[in-house]
């Protein structure tokens, strides 16, 4: 059941009072300047947010003297956001109480879901009510609105900062070279195929020359898994096949979407696993992406046996390992 109310004036209620801006001239100009500076405060908030980000060393510091030793960034990284977000807030919050419509309205009040009519006259209404907040004739109000608005959405983006350096190049390359023994890792023993069971794994590194001291950085990009299959279960072009021996695969460890270590073996399924998105390589089909985020299937090292029957890389990696970021063609 719908009840309607009817509208009524109460002889109680006190008469309406227009604020100054409402009647007068000036005082609306000193109301909009008050807004465009809370907006500016807001935007200088932001870039001394971004400016403390970029040009201010995160060991600095600075004595205070309630504080003792602070360091700067942090603090002016502090000082920023509050500024940023205090000033817009306070500015919106000015705007409506000074300048945005002032008209009293009484609404009808209806049970459960209104008719059409009554919704069509709602989104009318809003409509109406939205032009009244004198967005597009404030011009000095909505440009430095745009101001505050728009530096504030950069910042989050300068702060993508933290993901870490671009990798550039730098996974271009390897140590891996035509003939490089496989060394298991830890422990550098050069490797032979028989010291693989069907369905074992194993972590393996590049040899290097004598006295050469293996970089952390190396490690990491240099990891390949060596799997082994029955050579019949191989679903591989003749090209890729020819990067096996005796059922033997090597894929880069380094997981192609967000470089995490691929660390997990599905024997049943002869599925990799990593363990950071979900993303499963399937062994069978040199590596392809069957399920999760990934682009693109793991590099696959071409390995064959030197003279001693141990096993060596035929070739580089003839890609980039690692993950796929989008300054990288592969």
């Amino acid at each position: 059941m719908n009840h309607e109310f009817e509208k009524f004036s109460d002889p109680g209620l006190p008469e309406h009072v227009h604020r100054n801006a409402d009647v007068d001239p000036i005082a609306e100009k000193r109301a909009e300047q008050q807004v465009a500076i809370l907006f500016v405060l807001s935007a200088l908030g932001t870039i001394l947010l971004i400016g403390s980000y970029i040009f201010i060393k995160p060991s600095s510091f600075i004595y205070l003297p309630v504080l003792g030793d602070t360091n700067t960034q942090q603090l002016l990284l502090g000082v920023g956001m509050a500024m940023s977000l205090f000033f817009i807030g306070m500015g919106a919050v000015q705007w409506a109480r000074k300048l945005m419509s002032d008209t009293e309205v009484i609404a009808e009040r209806h049970e459960f879901r209104s008719p059409d009519e009554d919704r069509a006259d709602f989104v009318a209404t809003v409509k109406e009510q939205a032009a009244l907040a004198d967005v597009g004739r404030r011009t000095l109000i909505k440009r430095s609105l745009g101001l505050a608005l728009g530096l504030a959405g950069l910042s989050p983006l300068i702060l993508l900062r933290d993901l870490g350096p671009l990798p550039k190049k730098e996974f271009d390359t390897t140590d891996w070279k035509k003939g490089t023994r496989l060394v298991t890792d830890p422990g550098d023993r050069p490797i032979k195929p028989s010291d693989l069971e069907v369905g074992a794994v194993a972590q393996v590194l590049p040899e290097l020359s004598g006295g050469t001291v293996r970089s952390l950085e190396n490690i990491g990009k240099d990891a390949v898994l060596l799997i082994r299959l029955r050579p019949e279960e191989f679903n591989l072009d003749t090209e890729r096949l020819s990067w096996t021996h005796e059922g033997i695969i090597a894929f880069s460890k380094i997981c192609s979407h967000m470089g995490c270590a691929v660390a997990l073996y599905e024997q049943q399924t002869k599925h990799l696993l990593c363990p950071c998105h979900q993303s499963t390589f399937d062994v069978t089909r040199a590596a392809k992406v069957i399920f999760g985020p990934a682009a693109r299937p793991l590099p696959q090292l071409a390995i064959t046996i030197d003279a001693d029957g141990y096993l060596v890389a035929q070739q580089p990696f003839t890609e980039p390992v690692g993950p796929s970021f989008w300054e990288r063609s592969s």
